[in-house]
């Protein structure tokens, strides 16, 4: 479901890195999608539950399931209190291990431009979805709207690598219309989400992001000059506040469509 440049395997970090992003962008998510209580869902791609954690205790759910490549990263989910019952297993989004009409509702949370065949995977989520249920996924509008660019765009200034996700044209939301829409699926709606988040100060956002599974071994991996040289330029970029606090902003892309009868 990833390359090998975006394996999440480290839950805990990725709960730090991404964990928090994902239950800000996800709650407003599920507000919008305003699902009935009651339904059967789908996580694919659920990483170390964090999403599937707010379905569960937001939801009213009879069912929770959860795929992810990682098998560290459903460790971590399994680990979760809320996810005692829930079906969690090690998984490909792009051939999903649950038979047709499975499911009252498919998630694709961050995670489409993962994938190298997005067509592929929403047909999958399709397929395992029943008839009138819903499929949907919402994804960081790439580059402009990922929590991180602003670390991003400092590192390729000082030519350093930065990996990008095999299908960041997925995150659009006019293709992320046409994905639902070739798959068949029928009153599809989108939306944009933007959410904020708060670091304690520097210190605290420098160790977030040397958690990141693209670009934290990198970091780590600086000599003290080049690493004291690339701050130097983010704080410029990210203004502390009188406080010494950090915000960072991401604006995520959110679609749904339902099944054909």
């Amino acid at each position: 479901m990833t390359t090998s440049e975006f394996r999440f395997n480290d839950g805990a970090a990725y709960e730090r890195y991404m964990g928090m992003w994902s239950q800000a962008v996800g709650e407003r998510f599920l507000d919008w999608l305003a699902a009935e209580p009651g339904w059967s869902w789908l996580d694919v791609g659920c990483g170390n539950g964090a999403f599937t954690e707010l379905v569960t205790k937001s939801q009213a759910p009879r069912a929770v399931a959860g795929i992810d490549p990682s098998v560290e990263q459903i460790a971590y989910a399994q680990s979760r209190p809320s996810l005692r019952d829930a079906e969690l297993r090690q998984g490909d989004a792009l051939a999903l291990p649950f038979a047709a009409a499975t499911f009252d509702a498919a998630v694709m949370p961050l995670v489409i431009f993962f994938l190298p065949d997005p067509a592929l995977g929403v047909a999958e989520m399709t397929r395992v979805v029943r008839p009138g249920g819903r499929v949907s996924a919402y994804a960081w509008d790439m580059p402009d709207g990922f929590p991180y660019e602003p670390l991003f765009l400092e590192m390729r200034a000082l030519d350093m690598n930065v990996p990008m996700p095999p299908s960041p044209e997925a995150s659009r939301r006019d293709v992320l219309h046409q994905l639902w829409t070739a798959a068949g699926l029928t009153d599809v709606d989108t939306t944009a989400i933007t959410v904020s988040r708060t670091f304690a100060d520097r210190d605290d956002y420098w160790a977030t992001v040397n958690g990141s599974a693209s670009v934290g071994a990198q970091l780590t991996a600086l000599s003290p000059d080049v690493a004291a040289h690339l701050r130097e330029r983010l704080w410029a970029r990210l203004q502390p506040d009188a406080a010494g606090r950090i915000t960072g902003t991401g604006r995520a892309n959110a679609i749904c469509g339902r099944v054909a009868l």
